[in-house]
């Protein structure tokens, strides 16, 4: 059980580590492109990158499964290539990718709507790149939004339950994370495996708060200045 609850402890910090940099580059690029042009179909888009908040996390796993199970539209894609992505960690990452795809853009969109864009055209008027403009204005004016999409995002990676359960199997010690953990022990009549899981888990969303908590302090005393 100890192994177990290792395992499910380390994928889940994979989860994350690997949901929340995808996540925030993903992010940061759409909001930009999304406040800086204006397109056909732009609300659409917009809608669309809502949808994890609007679909239940189990629906979630089921589109999932149907993608790319054994029957999915890219079975035999993945079954020519030897690639596993159902009850495996692909799968896993996928799901936690998907569901954790609106805070960052969410966060940003309002903070970039509000920026002055007369410091961006002032960098390009002096010869500077798309990349330079973005390092030297953009990144200062919305790294607090950034930051607090980050904290959000990786809350909500450690914690998600309902897709990643359908899309792994909840395989112990294979494909369990830290809150699948908890309710196969608990089923298991293991309460004190599920409890010190439980335990790491609000630690976890207790240094999450406090972490939050200082950077809505911190950009509150830069506002104020």
């Amino acid at each position: 059980m100890e192994h177990d609850f290792q395992h499910a402890t380390k994928l889940t910090l994979m989860l994350a580590a690997i949901a929340v940099p995808l996540n925030t580059i993903f992010g940061t690029v759409a909001a930009i492109l999304i406040t800086r042009n204006e397109f056909p179909g732009k609300v659409l888009l917009l809608s669309l990158l809502d949808l994890p908040f609007s679909i239940s996390p189990v629906v979630t796993g089921l589109m999932l499964m149907l993608l790319y199970g054994r029957a999915g539209w890219f079975a035999q894609f993945l079954a020519e290539n030897g690639i596993n992505v159902v009850f495996a960690f692909p799968g896993m990452a996928i799901a936690t990718m998907f569901i954790t795809l609106p805070f960052i853009v969410r966060e940003l969109i309002p903070t970039l709507e509000q920026m002055d864009l007369a410091q961006e055209e002032a960098a390009k008027t002096l010869g500077a790149n798309p990349l330079q403009v973005f390092w030297h204005v953009t990144l200062p004016n919305i790294r607090w939004g950034l930051v607090y999409g980050v904290i959000l995002t990786n809350a909500r990676a450690m914690g998600e339950f309902g897709a990643v359960s359908v899309i792994s199997g909840n395989i112990i010690g294979r494909t369990q994370t830290l809150t699948l953990f908890v309710e196969s022990a608990y089923k298991e009549y293991n309460s004190e495996a599920a409890f010190a899981a439980a335990v790491l888990l609000s630690c976890l969303a207790l240094a999450t708060l406090w972490v939050k908590d200082k950077v809505e302090q911190a950009a509150a005393a830069e506002a104020a200045k």
